[in-house]
């Protein structure tokens, strides 16, 4: 029968283990040594056996009782005995088990020992028997105790851990909360303005006849449009869990380009230039641009190459990218075109324009253009 049984660690102790073991079986033999009942050869082997068993009684128990039961009978050993129903009533949860235990031993206790010429009479030994009971029970009863009170201490570290998760999780859905509330409020009221803003000015500097107030009109839309832009990524982090630490990165600009390319995956020749006067948000949107251009190939056109052009016309920047046909079947992959429409949005906020289809060749090209914000 297979004994439910506590883990070494479950039951910690002060004084170092083996020290402990020494000390036990030094008892229980000198339990032994100064009450023997005999010196017979088999009383000899069966107090040896018994001692040396009570080393494995952490993970044998219930074999050590059965063990140390011949000890008791023959011998009349209690340090033995006493010590491995201990042993089973702390790792033990079976009640029967230990009931019958509690039993077994109490009438191997009481018995006469076989080795014994003088068996005694049959009064003494059902007297013997009341004390053995008590002798047997008291060590599987304290055994249980000390289990018991294992359980207790091991169930309220695992409510506080609870309590302690279910404090996490609540802080955390308060600032969920707010953070969502806050983005909320970012985009409905915020960019809104801004974006009054930005369009107010646009008018204004076309409007105005004075060089000056077009100048403060074109830097007030420009610095609408960036913010606009710093708004939008703004309130992306915010509606985030926040457990991503990429998100908090730097974002890419065109200056990341050539790294894109090289770690893309497949085949990209990478041509023009763009000046100097390319504002931030503007070279966020067309990394963007090739970002996804890039991973849709990788995704939905196997085996083919691409070229990326970046290119200007004086007014306005812009980068096209343009993929061959696949030259393989490619996979089924689910895709919901969310990355063109947040290219498409891009662009909208940027005053410039979003296309993207298929070529004549079984390609398919994306194109982005900005507008330079000049006088």
């Amino acid at each position: 029968m297979r004994v439910p049984r506590l883990r070494d660690r479950d039951i910690p102790t002060r004084i170092p283990t083996p020290l402990i073991d020494a000390g036990v079986v030094t008892l229980a033999g000198l339990d032994i040594w100064f009450n023997p009942l005999t010196d017979k050869p088999l009383g000899v082997a069966v107090s040896v056996i018994g001692c040396a068993a009570l080393l494995l009684r952490r993970r044998f128990p219930l074999l050590v009782v059965a063990l140390t039961l011949p000890v008791a009978l023959i011998q009349g050993a209690l340090v033995a005995p006493f010590v491995a129903l201990y042993a089973l009533g702390v790792r033990s949860r079976d009640r029967r088990l230990l009931a019958a235990c509690i039993v077994v031993s109490s009438v191997i206790g009481a018995l006469p020992s076989p080795l014994d010429e003088d068996p005694g009479d049959i009064g003494g030994t059902l007297v013997y028997l009341a004390y053995t009971i008590a002798t047997s029970a008291v060590p599987v009863l304290l055994g249980q105790l000390v289990q018991t009170r294992h359980e207790l201490k091991r169930r309220l570290v695992e409510i506080e851990d609870g309590k302690e998760h279910e404090r996490v999780l609540h802080a955390q859905a308060i600032l969920a909360q707010e953070r969502a509330q806050l983005a909320r409020e970012m985009h409905d009221v915020v960019s809104h303005q801004v974006s009054l803003i930005a369009v107010q000015a646009g008018a204004l500097q076309v409007a105005a006849g004075d060089a000056r107030t077009r100048e403060a009109a074109r830097t007030i839309r420009s610095l609408s449009v960036g913010t606009l832009d710093e708004l939008r990524t703004m309130v992306t982090l915010l509606r985030s869990s926040g457990d991503d630490t990429t998100d908090l990165a730097p974002q890419p600009t065109l200056a990341d380009l050539r790294n894109l390319v090289k770690s893309s995956g497949i085949e990209v020749k990478l041509s023009g230039e763009l000046p100097l006067a390319v504002g931030t948000p503007a070279q966020r949107a067309l990394y963007r641009t090739v970002q996804e251009a890039l991973t849709n190939v990788r995704k939905h056109a196997p085996g083919a190459s691409a070229t990326v052009e970046l290119w200007h016309d004086g007014k306005c920047v812009g980068v096209t990218v343009t993929n061959t046909a696949p030259s393989r079947p490619s996979l089924p992959l689910p895709g919901a075109r969310q990355g063109l429409v947040g290219l498409q949005e891009r662009a909208d906020i940027l005053h410039g324009s979003f296309t993207s289809g298929p070529t004549g060749d079984g390609g398919f090209q994306v194109r982005m253009k900005l507008p330079i914000l000049t006088e």
